[in-house]
């Protein structure tokens, strides 16, 4: 009974860093789509691999409070079926992240 207090922080926790995520990389889309435009259109002195770093970090970013909210989930429902699920999402998650930030500094050196 003491717990369901405790649960109820976690779910909350959960929704708020999936939220965080979620508009970490809406965000960053918005802006780099604005960049592009204002690129494109007004000429403006942006140029495409800052914007795709930018937004790659935001991205990266975002991943991790996704990740974040996926661990705190799992604390509410450890089956084993929400272990196995949330390995594969976190590895999933992990290499896309990696394969970012990997192609960022590229984009940094260039």
């Amino acid at each position: 009974m003491s717990l369901v207090w405790f649960e109820e922080l976690i779910h909350l926790l959960v929704l708020f860093f999936e939220f965080v995520g979620g508009l970490l990389i809406i965000y960053g889309g918005i802006v780099a789509t604005a960049k592009v435009l204002l690129l494109e259109i007004a000429k403006k002195s942006y140029s495409y691999n800052r914007i795709r770093l930018e937004l790659t970090g935001k991205i990266v970013f975002g991943l991790e409070f996704l990740i974040a909210a996926d661990i705190l989930a799992t604390i509410i429902s450890p089956s084993q079926e929400e272990l196995i699920m949330l390995a594969v999402v976190v590895i999933i998650r992990t290499i896309l992240g990696y394969f970012l930030e990997k192609e960022a500094k590229e984009f940094q050196i260039e």
